[in-house]
């Protein structure tokens, strides 16, 4: 009725017959008694020839159009190789109007990236129409369907778990739902699947995955969503963390090179293993960018038998850079070391001779200037920076320096993927506010050493089998061998200041579950929107997400969150405070 072909399956095949195509007016050009329209359907962009002007009377752009017409060649001259049908074009003999524009534009269409956010957003419907953005939906449908087809041909079953759960007193703040028939009673929407997925374990489901919806009421970033996102989970039974990782790493090394960027290079299989204290030390953080090749190294002992005081005392990390840098360029990375919070930056440059040249130099003996060149591995042209601070802040000032250094010196490599796996983190921290320990990570996850570790070591020295996937310095996923003995999940969570009956009234299901034979199971999930902002090269996470919130977390289009009636209130037994 409206339309006989899409704007993809339309060639020159066709020439010669009459036919009906529908879509939007992308544009309207005017060349003296002939016009044209560019009239975009989902699928590409077709030139209308209009030799009747009363054809177009009352047509504007985006207007929705069927048009049937003969379809011809273009004129040689007047071929387009940027699109598919660049060289047809449809005569139009008959225009319906499906749907009129009744209001102004609130922008144009194909430039609809370059206005504000919020405008966007809030015409959300309207920026979809655009192409770039249009693709990044379509990609990402492309990506999540490939992902379905991988896990399922890898032996994994795909199987939901509920959107309406109970609330769980860890991890981030939980959305929470009113219940209508039990009153002063809520649900909660699930921060992830997290407790479902080790029950589907203990129901005996070898091998379990869903492209998980999660919710957590957590403040945006640029790599991260509001309210909710999504992640491809799986589990499985019998297992180690390295079967984990070759999972993990199959999927991942399989999809980026399915779908990054052509001529891009990807981070062979297996990936490197880094453990967190090593990445803490080398890299400053625990999502290191291995794009950037610099390293940071500890330099504490050394500057211990020096004689420069703001760094007896102190962790003292460095960072060996070899490059041209001028006067302004050391003022621009004090400029910035002084934003962080730091109280300068010391540095040294190594001439031709192994001098040393730098407002610390004085402070080093020179027996041991050759023991520093040793220990850093400096070599004519470099220049060593240095950090000092309690050992939490020399690790995050240091990481911020290194990262700096390596954007503005141009350091990092191009159109590349680099990967790797972050293990062996704290199973407990201490927080500094409270001084209770706490977990650092996921509460479910198995202490190394079992419960001989948990009886007997120092809380904050006990590891746990939790690890990442980072690439290009972002957290694609997290993991970990999940704790399914029912002591030792007692223990851990004493320590972290749970009594039983707590376990029983929070995680009451793997309470019991844990007492009627549980397998040994662990697993990951990364995050799909992470997964595809990075392949689409996207800076900020909302560009691959259909209807994204902004970043305060709101629904500008639909209005969310808004006001609801007195009587919806009562339904579910809830009154507004002031």
């Amino acid at each position: 009725m409206y339309r006989d072909s899409t704007m993809k399956e339309i060639s020159e095949q066709q020439i010669g017959q009459t036919l009906q195509v529908a879509g939007w007016v992308e544009n309207i050009r005017d060349h003296g008694g002939v016009s044209f329209i560019d009239l975009r359907d989902m699928y590409g962009v077709l030139q209308v020839v209009i030799r009747k002007p009363e054809l177009l009377k009352g047509i504007t752009k985006e207007m929705c159009l069927s048009i049937t017409g003969l379809m011809e060649h273009r004129d040689e001259e007047t071929y387009n190789p940027k699109i598919p049908s660049g060289t047809i074009e449809l005569e139009a003999h008959k225009i319906d109007v499906l749907g009129r524009v009744y209001k102004q534009l609130p922008f144009e269409i194909q430039t609809s990236k370059e206005i504000r956010e919020d405008v966007r957003l809030k015409y959300r419907y309207l920026d979809l129409r655009n192409a770039k953005v249009k693709d990044n939906i379509v990609f990402r449908s492309k990506v999540i369907s490939y992902l379905r087809q991988k896990m399922t041909d890898m032996g994994f079953l795909e199987i939901q778990t509920p959107i309406l759960c109970a609330s769980s007193p860890e991890g981030a703040r939980d959305y929470i739902v009113p219940s209508r028939k039990f009153k002063g009673k809520f649900y909660a929407l699930p921060q992830a699947p997290q407790q479902y997925k080790q029950l589907l374990m203990a129901s005996g489901f070898d091998k379990y995955f869903q492209i998980a919806p999660c919710f957590r009421d957590e403040d945006a970033r640029a790599d991260r969503s509001p309210g909710e996102f999504y992640q491809l989970d799986f589990e499985m039974s019998f297992v180690t963390q390295e079967d984990v990782f070759k999972v993990g790493e199959e999927v991942l090394y399989d999809t980026f090179v399915k779908f990054a960027p052509e001529g891009s290079r990807i981070t062979e299989t297996p990936f490197p293993i880094i453990s967190y204290k090593q990445a803490m030390l080398e890299f400053g953080c625990d999502k290191p960018d291995l794009r950037n090749p610099l390293r940071i190294m500890d330099v504490t002992e050394f500057f211990q038998r020096c004689t420069f005081k703001p760094f007896i005392g102190r962790t003292v990390r460095a960072i060996k850079v070899h490059a041209e840098m001028s006067k302004g360029f050391h003022e621009k990375l004090l400029s910035f070391a002084t934003s962080l919070g730091m109280g300068g930056l010391g540095y040294l440059e190594v001439a031709e001779d192994m001098s040393y040249k730098g407002p610390i130099d004085k402070f080093i003996p020179e027996e041991m200037k050759g023991e520093l060149a040793t220990l850093a591995g400096l070599s004519a042209g470099d220049t060593i920076f240095f950090i000092a601070d309690k050992e939490d802040k020399a690790n995050y000032y240091a990481g911020h320096i290194r990262a700096e250094l390596g954007e503005k010196l141009d350091l990092i490599e191009k159109d590349a993927y680099r990967f790797c796996y972050v293990n062996d983190f704290p199973m407990f921290e201490l927080d500094p506010e409270t001084k209770q320990i706490g977990f650092t990570h996921n509460p479910f996850s198995m202490p190394q050493g079992g419960l001989e570790a948990l009886n007997t070591m120092d809380p904050l020295e006990i590891l746990a089998y939790q690890y990442d996937i980072v690439c290009n310095g972002v957290e694609l996923s997290s993991g970990a061998v999940r704790n399914h003995d029912i002591e030792i999940m007692k223990k851990a969570f004493a320590i972290a200041g749970y009594d039983e009956e707590t376990l029983k009234t929070k995680f009451g299901a793997l309470y019991q579950a844990f007492q009627f034979g549980a397998p040994p199971h662990a697993g990951m999930a990364p995050g799909v929107d992470r997964m595809i902002m990075l392949l689409r090269n996207e800076d900020n996470i909302r560009e691959v997400i259909a209807f994204p919130m902004n970043g305060n977390a709101q629904d500008l289009m639909c209005g969310a969150p808004g006001e609801v009636t007195e009587q919806q209130l009562r339904e579910v037994h809830i009154k507004v405070r002031d």
